[in-house]
């Protein structure tokens, strides 16, 4: 039985507590917040101890896994301090995205991990759906042939002004990770942003890709669209054949070179998901199977080397904006990882 805590239970934490304490083979254990009345609420509704001091709780309770699931500028300020004390503390750590708003932070959270030889996860939720699973497959399999383009689309509402970067930041770990998983590696990088009207942050971005492979891809985001429409679209596409996936989980459709017989997968087949908040309930359990099994920890799905490799697209995208347009190299180091 995986002992886990949670430390920041404000919306997102709580999701995580919710997985935890609902999953067969693990038990939520502790919770830790800086805000005592909210983290009081939380201990009493699971009837666990709560702490305001994260070492304290490091001290007192036996845990296996923790999850940083803090918030803070571009969501991400608040993730390094706790993720390096329970790296320290040799837990095995799954961090709510992106690992840092600060690329240095993330490769630091990275770097220690790989030295304390723990387990790091990121909470990159939206590839732990069965679409993005069959698809993966269809692509390894040869299905698709040479893979030779990739798009993606990523749009909700946000009106967080907090930042010039926010939008990039705090969005798009979750889109560049999806396509990533699919396309591999990405060499460069050239992207376009712009702000609606009355906005004075980088709110939408155009993002052209080129893979190591030698295929190419794009990515558009935004923050100016409508919660009530679909927010996620994919389209993967080889020499052999072309797949689409609808808003993250809803439809997969594979369309075969020279063939008009398609291959349709629907979420009531793909295990029947009821909503996006089974992302995190799938993601969740995938790293709890991960650490009762022993896996390595280079060998997590959804690592923290995966969060720091799409935080690198990401800041070479903002360099890319910022020198009008420039084509970026993505740091050579991170090109010799693989997904």
């Amino acid at each position: 039985m995986i002992k886990a805590a949670v430390v920041g239970v404000n919306n997102i934490g709580k999701i995580h507590c919710r997985y935890y304490h609902e999953h067969a083979d693990a038990r939520l254990v502790a919770v830790c917040d800086l805000n005592e009345a909210l983290v009081n609420d939380v201990a009493i509704q699971y009837n666990i101890t709560g702490y305001t001091d994260l070492k304290t709780m490091l001290q007192n309770e036996e845990i296996d896994v923790i999850s940083i699931a803090t918030g803070g500028k571009e969501n991400g300020s608040h993730h390094f301090i706790p993720a390096m004390l329970a790296i320290e503390a040799g837990k095995d750590v799954l961090v709510e995205k992106p690992l840092s708003n600060n690329i240095e932070e993330a490769r630091e959270i990275v770097e220690y991990a790989n030295r304390k030889r723990v387990r790091l996860g990121c909470n990159l939720n939206h590839r732990f759906v069965p679409s993005a699973e069959h698809a993966k497959k269809w692509i390894d399999s040869g299905e698709l042939g040479s893979l030779l383009f990739i798009n993606m689309k990523l749009t909700i509402g946000n009106p967080n002004e907090s930042s010039p970067w926010i939008h990039l930041r705090a969005l798009h770990p979750h889109s560049i990770d999806v396509i990533r998983y699919f396309a591999g590696d990405i060499k460069r990088v050239q992207a376009f942003m712009t702000k609606a009207p009355g906005r004075t942050v980088w709110s939408t971005a155009s993002i052209n890709l080129e893979f190591e492979s030698g295929a190419v891809g794009h990515l558009t985001g935004s923050y100016d669209m409508d919660n009530l429409h679909p927010i996620e679209f994919c389209e993967v596409a080889g020499n052999r054949g072309r797949l689409t996936i609808d808003n993250v989980f809803e439809n997969l459709t594979f369309y075969p070179h020279k063939s008009k017989e398609l291959k349709v997968v629907r979420n009531s087949v793909l295990n029947g998901m009821n909503g996006f908040n089974d992302t995190f309930k799938n993601r969740i359990g995938t790293f709890i199977q991960e650490v009762n099994d022993s896996v390595p920890p280079e060998k997590i799905t959804g690592s923290g080397m995966d969060a720091l490799a799409a935080q690198e697209v990401i800041e070479a995208a903002i360099r890319s904006q910022m020198e009008n347009g420039a084509v970026i190299e993505v740091p050579n180091y991170l090109n010799k990882q693989r997904l």
